[in-house]
């Protein structure tokens, strides 16, 4: 949560030393440029440890438990063959990238490609066990079922009245 802000921050003070001071940073666009890459490889991560990724509910809600499970395993299998081919493919560029320190060639000259292609692989390999870990966690869980109101923030106290059917099956349960 910090990091974006970190970004905008020093965005700022490039603009501010630029067109008030006229005097324009050397570092600011690369290090932005470095953090936003980092960043964006990380929230993916944190999207599927959150579940904030999307899924298609409409599908997905009026088919049985045992197809939930087979959609869960094939977008599973998806997922681990794209991390496998990538991490197959780019092992070779990202260690040799890394190990000779490879840097980006401007003025300031930081090490971005050293740092951030083996970033991706190392995120895509979290990726996978956090991809295992949701499919194990979902498998016994009760299906859920999402409603177009599940899509807005509201107060509960705002939120529709139950429909007489859903009431009757909270209070069986």
């Amino acid at each position: 949560m910090w990091a974006p802000a970190f970004v905008v921050a020093i965005m700022f003070y490039e603009v501010v030393m630029r067109y008030v001071f006229v005097k324009p940073t050397l570092w600011v666009n690369e290090m932005s440029l470095w953090m936003a890459g980092a960043i964006y490889l990380t929230a993916g991560l944190y999207a599927m440890q959150q579940r904030s990724h999307i899924r298609i509910f409409l599908l997905y809600d009026v088919v049985p438990r045992w197809l939930q499970k087979l959609f869960d395993i094939i977008s599973a299998l998806c997922i681990w063959l794209l991390a496998g081919a990538v991490i197959w493919g780019g092992y070779g560029e990202a260690s040799a990238k890394l190990l000779r320190w490879e840097r980006f060639g401007t003025a300031w000259d930081p090490p971005i490609p050293a740092t951030i292609k083996p970033l991706i692989l190392l995120t895509l390999v979290l990726l996978a066990i956090q991809v295992l870990s949701n499919l194990i966690n979902d498998w016994n869980r009760p299906p859920e079922h999402h409603t177009p109101v599940d899509e807005f923030d509201m107060p509960p106290d705002q939120a529709p009245s139950d429909s007489p059917s859903e009431q009757e099956g909270r209070d069986q349960a």
